[in-house]
């Protein structure tokens, strides 16, 4: 343990109380002992200390986490390298693949085999209108449209392996028949505006609720110029529309745990355009953050926005139709903050010539 973990002393848990006790009678009793609240085991006994604080080291250990040294992004891209190889799988796969899980095997096969024993988070594997959902956990239903009869249009697949305790988690959507739709092509190629707009803002010291609000007015005004919305852009803005379509936070930060500690996100937040940001503040150097912009078709997040009659000028429903079965498209990348920019950890492809040449 000493040697993996490169800690300076290491201890059998039997030793806990008597370490304990002989750190508060080295102080005569005068010093102060951090836990954090509810992770203490009943049976560690604090008898002797001056102070017993379970408030103040969790948030410490968050802030701390934020922040990685070297060898942690080391880890973080390692576990990219490895999660892209997976990516890959899951194009090649989705190729003749009749069933969204014969994709996610695919995916896990590939991070076992090169070193991701285990997933970041259960991998999601969404064909069609499914990719509407966030956080998706079906994977389990066919990639053929039991209405139509044809294949479904794409898949989008949010996935990562975790390497050494570092979790990486990518989001790509690929085309289930070599080539997008017209439809899906253009929400795809708004959102990588999005992505690609809102990674060149980032640097050390960057406000991340600025950048999560440039993304909305990128994503309005793709949205007007596809006439799914109609209005001045500005309007819109300040209507909160496109919350509609782009429901959730731009990214959160990425470490130990996928929705990594330190994020300050403000859940009660009366603005609902930054309700569910998970990372609220300026972004510090060494920190690393997922940038995942995404636009959406869910039926129900949208229809209560048709019925209102408030917002529902704001949407042209006629032309609205012909996006539902796009579901959703998302695109994530994992960002490396430096002190004058940012490194890209992800290297999955994701421009749309790169991927249908590999799904074709």
């Amino acid at each position: 343990a000493a040697k993996t973990y490169n800690v300076d002393r290491v201890l059998f848990t039997t030793d806990v109380n008597s370490t304990l006790a002989s750190i508060a009678s080295t102080h005569s009793g005068k010093t102060a002992a951090f836990s954090i609240a509810e992770r203490v085991s009943k049976d560690v006994n604090f008898e002797g200390f001056a102070e017993i604080n379970t408030s103040t080291l969790n948030t410490a250990i968050e802030n701390t986490r934020v922040v990685k040294t070297s060898h942690e992004i080391a880890l973080l891209r390692k576990a990219n390298e490895i999660s892209t190889k997976a990516h890959l799988a899951a194009i090649e796969s989705a190729k003749t693949a009749t069933n969204e899980r014969q994709i996610e095997a695919a995916i896990i096969g590939a991070c076992i085999a090169n070193g991701c024993r285990e997933q970041s988070y259960h991998p999601i594997v969404a064909g069609g209108e499914g990719g509407a959902t966030l956080h998706y956990v079906g994977n389990d239903v066919d990639l053929v449209d039991p209405k139509t009869k044809q294949r479904k249009d794409s898949v989008l697949i949010d996935a990562g392996g975790e390497y050494q305790t570092y979790c990486a988690d990518i989001t790509r959507v690929i085309p289930l028949n070599g080539k997008f739709s017209d439809e899906t092509r253009a929400i795809y190629e708004l959102v990588l505006e999005m992505q690609i707009k809102c990674i060149d803002e980032l640097k050390a010291g960057v406000r991340w609720d600025d950048v999560h609000a440039l993304a909305h007015r990128i994503a309005i005004a793709g949205l007007l110029k596809l006439g799914i919305l109609r209005g001045s852009a500005e309007e819109l803005f300040e209507k909160r529309v496109s919350v509609a379509f782009f429901p959730h936070g731009l990214g959160h930060y990425l470490g130990m745990d996928t929705h990594d500690t330190g994020g300050n996100p403000n859940y009660e937040d009366k603005d609902r355009m930054f309700r569910y940001l998970r990372v609220r503040g300026n972004l510090p150097a060494g920190s690393v953050v997922t940038v995942e912009p995404g636009i959406y078709f869910c039926r129900f997040i949208i229809n209560p926005v048709l019925k209102d009659p408030s917002t529902s000028q704001y949407i042209d429903s006629q032309v609205l139709e012909k996006y539902w079965k796009v579901g959703g498209v998302r695109i994530e990348d994992n960002i490396h903050i430096t002190q004058n920019g940012h490194e890209n950890l992800t290297t999955a492809p994701k421009f749309i010539a790169e991927i249908e040449s590999l799904a074709s």
